[in-house]
């Protein structure tokens, strides 16, 4: 039997009906993590629908509670076949954010895998369901054809509170390190590059949320009566945001720009286009950091985004002025930005520029991870995938969006490769979220060929 034999395998698990049925029995769990309530909902998917699967592939499973009290449990699983076998560490999250159900299309439910033509309706069909489930019945078919053999150890992680921010999932690690243990991360999670392109991504961009907020006095005053007189909050908090990030996006405060970007990363990110899809807006080529790609301003740079502001009564404005003004933003980095002294680099630029009633507050963060392109790991899964398909891989540095890849990648010290199974459109987060049959069927092929090689040709093994 052969690494083709597991890719036809997989294949006919797709055309038989069979992951439609699975995946359409998982969707069905209301895993909305964030809703209170929903604990026993939460274990139920872990119970009755991951352990079953798992234990059918050969794993030892337990539930761990999470040690942060009201969120969702934990999956540990491991397949253990000999101590001199790579170990890869499989992660994946069961929990969904809200159905928002009425604001579906006709005829559609978040609770039901609904095709139509290509696309698959529901809400967890992208994330991350059907990520994980395409994974999973990959092992699968390696395990058929190899007859219950991988060639490689095996270990699951399943949360179920990724979309409140994975609460837990460090301490876990932390915790389990012994158990979870590995010589590399493979997971599955956000959209590839394109439809059409395999992706792997290697880590993802950091994100730090924060709020200037400017209170001059009690109340609002009669634009007419002290127009000239009294200091306007938005105006001031307005000029304080140009300092900070100017008129085409770019970062004015040295503490918040990136070092210069790897000549590995620029070398990955060279054939990298970016949009172009149908539902996808035109990119802005006049926008961000001068000099570089649109590749390299979303994967390899950072970002400052207003990402809401507010002064007196926008819906109903007043012939007033108002008292207070604030602007919500963010801050998107990639490795190397000094971002956990955000506070301190925005409070010494806005003082030496006047703006010393501003007040800072830094509301949470998450750090940047980056697995060097050149790593053995990356050129392994590329050749891989590209053996399989036949199509030329994106290999983005790191993700433009944010996932918890920083426990895997500095908790557990693991190398980082994530072979997303979406695509941008896939309405995700939001109603009518889709999964694409054509690209879940080329997923369970390109997992099947990753699995089936890690049991004939990885890089390095036995540090797990």
């Amino acid at each position: 039997m052969s690494r083709t034999h597991a890719i036809d395998h997989a294949t006919q698990h797709f055309d038989s009906g069979a992951f439609l049925a699975d995946l359409n029995r998982r969707v069905g769990v209301h895993t909305e993590s964030q809703e209170a309530g929903r604990a026993a909902v939460l274990h139920a998917y872990l119970s009755d629908e991951i352990v079953p699967a798992a234990r059918q592939l050969g794993f030892d499973t337990r539930i761990v509670g999470n040690p942060v009290e009201g969120f969702g449990p934990f999956l540990l699983a491991t397949r253990h076949e000999a101590d001199h076998l790579p170990t890869v560490l499989i992660y994946g999250h069961g929990d969904v954010v809200r159905g928002y159900d009425s604001q579906w299309r006709e005829s559609l439910t978040p609770w039901a895998v609904v095709v139509d033509g290509d696309r698959w309706y529901g809400r967890g069909t992208a994330d991350n369901k059907g990520q994980h489930s395409i994974n999973l019945a990959a092992l699968g078919s390696v395990l058929a054809v190899r007859e219950g053999r991988l060639g490689f150890n095996a270990k699951l992680l399943i949360e179920m509170g990724e979309e409140t921010g994975s609460p837990g999932l460090n301490e876990i690690c932390q915790r389990f390190s012994d158990e979870l243990a590995a010589d590399v991360l493979i997971a599955s999670d956000g959209p590839r590059l394109a439809a059409t392109r395999p992706t792997v991504f290697l880590g993802s961009r950091g994100a730090v949320n924060f709020r200037l907020a400017l209170n001059l006095r009690h109340g609002a005053h009669h634009s007419g009566n002290w127009g000239g007189l009294l200091r306007n909050p938005a105006t001031v908090l307005a000029n304080a945001l140009a300092s900070l990030v100017d008129a085409r996006g770019v970062i004015a405060v040295d503490g918040l720009r990136p070092p210069p970007i790897p000549d590995a990363v620029r070398r990955a990110l060279a054939d990298i286009t970016v949009g172009g899809g149908p539902n996808d807006p035109a990119v802005d080529d006049n926008w961000g950091e001068p000099g570089l790609t649109p590749a390299e301003r979303v994967f390899g740079w950072n970002s400052f985004e207003v990402l809401a502001m507010k002064a007196g009564n926008p819906e109903n404005p007043v012939n007033a002025i108002p008292s207070s003004a604030f602007a919500q933003c963010q801050l998107r980095f990639v490795v190397g930005t000094d971002w956990e002294h955000l506070e301190g680099h925005l409070r010494a630029h806005l003082d030496s520029h006047g703006y010393t009633m501003v007040e800072v507050s830094v509301e949470r963060g998450a750090p940047a991870t980056r697995l060097n392109p050149d790593d053995p790991w990356v050129t392994w899964a590329i050749a891989s995938l590209e053996r399989t398909t036949g199509k030329k891989t994106a290999v983005l540095p790191n993700l433009g969006g944010t996932l918890p890849n920083e426990v895997f990648a500095h908790t557990l010290g693991l190398p980082t490769i994530w072979v997303p199974h979406s695509y941008p459109a896939c309405s995700q987060h939001a109603p009518n979220e889709h999964l694409l049959g054509s690209v879940a069927r080329e997923g369970l092929q390109i997992m099947a060929g990753l699995f089936w090689d890690l049991g004939e040709s990885a890089p390095h093994s036995g540090a797990a």
